[in-house]
């Protein structure tokens, strides 16, 4: 069971690893602009008039106003909340990286302590753009940063002193600028991703949690309609029935009567096939583990995998009197959390999968087993992070027909520990033993355990009276 990559809803496929478009506003480049137009501008003004260097004024105000033209165009045209596709934005931070060069040319080259700005078009890319922008930002800034090592105006003092490092220094600078785009960009994209990619992963478990909890709400509405709808029904039928009897001698009425019966037991066999998951009165937020865990597994009883059910003290839970067994609240994240774990053995068992249960010394324990492959041993540490996954072929090919997005077992452990529950992925085998001697387990095993006191005590008393029926009111 390389149960590593499962997805648990198609509609979560919505939820992409790394969708970065439109990440950017077109507002927030233009202040970032005008910061720099501005510490550009007081640069070149205390360069030429306070530290007496000779600087081509012309020509550096030439480029600073470029940026302003650019700037004001850009405000005249677009509105300030436009978000800018990878494509623009690459070619803002491009323009960007151009100007600052252009700068620098004029100023001496890698001589100019503020070469090092350099390194700010490419770590916005790395957080913001795709990879093929940053590289190409990344490529083009060290070739730019080559470039003014060698090819540069000199600054030169009124008096005619250039000021100039020396070569060593020169190579000193380039190599730290090179290293700093690559090390910057490596590590301002990696954390920006894992914030990305967690981001997404809450968003498809809320997502879950949100289907789930509709699909409960749904079940309770549709089975309270069942039940207030019966009398109604009922006294339709009766009322048709009677007028059919009485008007034998009016056959087109007695068609219409008939009609009306009909339809009315039709009614009546609707509502109570989309009642049968009960109503959503106290006695049914509330049910025995065993029936909790049939409902989470049924979606999954009928794919070819034996399930067996095992229950303290070893029984089957056919056997087991539900009086026996603890009661769980039938919350939407306790059931899709134990969904999603069951389907992911499922995914990945060879024949069978076991459930157990069993509960004392003031824990609820569950171990759902299969007799797969098991977990990769060397990602057993990693297991439930968002978006890990790791499959060859052969076990692509025994999935549902999805490519997974590596967020089940994600969400399965975030709603299971939204309940108080810990989870734990391990190897049901024993990797110094024999097959025989395992007794058969040999797949991967996911431990899901329960304080008593998270599941059994809630503010109302089990034995409470249920109260009257809620009216659905239109």
């Amino acid at each position: 069971m390389a149960a590593i990559d499962n997805s648990p809803d198609p509609a979560l496929t919505l939820v992409r690893q790394d969708s970065r478009v439109d990440w950017v506003r077109l507002r927030t480049l233009l202040v970032l602009r005008w910061l720099a137009i501005g510490g550009q501008t007081i640069a070149v003004v205390i360069a030429a008039f306070y530290l007496g260097l000779r600087v081509e004024i012309g020509l550096c105000f030439l480029a600073i106003g470029a940026s302003v033209v650019s700037n004001l165009i850009a405000m005249a045209i677009f509105p300030e909340n436009q978000r800018l596709s990878d494509r623009d934005a690459m070619l803002t931070l491009l323009f960007d990286l151009s100007q600052l060069s252009f700068l620098l040319f004029l100023t001496g080259g890698l001589n100019n302590p503020f070469a090092v700005l350099i390194l700010a078009p490419v770590t916005i890319s790395a957080t913001a753009l795709t990879m093929r922008s940053t590289l190409i930002l990344g490529l083009l800034a060290i070739g730019l940063i080559s470039c003014l090592a060698f090819w540069h105006l000199p600054l030169v003092t009124l008096s005619g002193e250039i000021l100039a490092l020396p070569g060593l220094f020169i190579l000193g600078f380039w190599s730290s600028l090179v290293i700093g785009v690559l090390f910057l960009s490596g590590y301002a994209r990696r954390i920006a991703s894992e914030s990305h990619r967690m981001s997404q992963a809450l968003l498809a478990t809320q997502m879950a949690l949100a289907r789930e909890q509709k699909l409960t709400d749904l079940g309770g509405v549709v089975a309270a309609a069942a039940h207030e709808l019966g009398t109604p029904l009922a006294t339709i039928k009766l009322v048709s029935t009677e007028l059919l009897d009485e008007l034998q001698d009016r056959p087109d009425l007695a068609e219409d009567a008939a009609l009306i019966r009909d339809q009315a037991d039709r009614c009546r066999d609707i509502m109570r096939s989309m009642g049968r998951a009960g109503k959503d009165d106290l006695h049914l937020r509330r049910a025995p583990l065993g029936a909790v865990i049939r409902e989470a597994a049924e979606p999954h009883s009928d794919r070819g995998i034996e399930l067996h059910f095992d229950f303290h003290p070893h029984m089957e839970i056919d056997d087991l009197d539900p009086a026996q067994q603890p009661e769980i609240p039938r919350k939407p994240e306790i059931v899709h959390g134990l969904r999603n774990l069951i389907q992911n053995a499922v995914d990945f068992a060879q024949d069978q999968v076991w459930i157990e249960g069993e509960w004392g010394n003031g824990t609820i324990r569950l171990r759902i087993t299969d007799d797969g492959a098991g977990f990769p041993p060397d990602m057993l540490g990693r297991l439930g992070d968002p978006f890990l996954r790791r499959r060859n072929r052969t076990e692509r090919d025994r999935r549902l027909g999805y490519e997974g997005m590596g967020l089940g077992l994600f969400i399965a452990k975030t709603l299971l520990e939204r309940s108080g529950a810990e989870v734990t992925f391990l190897n049901a085998s024993d990797p110094f033993l024999m097959a025989e001697d395992n007794q058969g387990l040999a797949g991967a095993q996911v431990q899901v355990v329960w304080p008593n006191n998270t599941l059994t005590e809630t503010p109302e008393a089990p034995t409470q009276p249920l109260g009257p029926n809620q009216l659905i009111v239109d």
